[in-house]
């Protein structure tokens, strides 16, 4: 079956959007839905595979999956009943950027990155670890569990997702660097 013989109730524009844009659009246009109804969501940033996952785990919908064509990714969600559906929490643990600062270069600490492989490369934070939120469940475990762990996206979106997930693995001392790396005023590198 192709992406145009899939029945949806509806469809969302985010080409040209990205984070956290496409989950804030699609959030809204799924309170239009009735329970059970189907929602394609086009969009065009690479980031949005792993974070339309995290996000339909997180709240109860169903991500039932991606088609790609010419570029275009089209993500197809089936909106949960309430029986079904999770409180839409946020991870508790944040930190500013200014304590992030203060914090760099000590032992035991690691800052790690979940954005995608290009936004990293021309812009990081010294010496942070690059692993984009779509790799964290297959790669978690190059982590070390004692280190404090500060996470960091381009807006606290996808870094929230990824503390949440690396609680269910088992990680204690992780901290969301709010609001990111759009108003990140420290030192930064790039690798291009």
């Amino acid at each position: 079956m192709s992406a145009s013989q899939i029945p949806v109730d509806s469809t969302l524009d985010c080409k040209g959007l990205a984070c956290p844009m496409p989950i804030v659009k699609t959030k809204k246009a799924i309170d239009n839905l009735n329970a059970g109804q189907i929602i394609e969501i086009q969009a065009t940033d690479q980031g949005s595979v792993a974070d339309m996952q995290s996000w339909t785990r997180k709240t109860g919908h169903q991500y039932l999956g991606l088609v790609e064509e010419a570029g275009l990714l089209k993500h197809y969600i089936r909106k949960a009943s309430p029986d079904e559906m999770k409180e839409d929490k946020m991870y508790p643990n944040t930190a500013s950027h200014e304590e992030l600062s203060r914090n760099l270069g000590e032992p035991g600490l690691t800052v790690l990155d979940v954005r995608e492989p290009a936004e990293f490369a021309f812009s990081h934070i010294p010496g942070a670890l690059s692993m984009p939120l779509g790799e964290l469940k297959a790669r978690y475990n190059e982590l070390d569990q004692e280190h404090k762990i500060y996470v960091v996206c381009r807006t606290g979106s996808r870094s929230d997702l990824a503390c949440q997930q690396l609680e269910e693995f088992g990680f204690d001392h992780v901290w969301n660097v709010t609001p990111g790396m759009t108003k990140w005023q420290g030192t930064t590198e790039k690798t291009v």
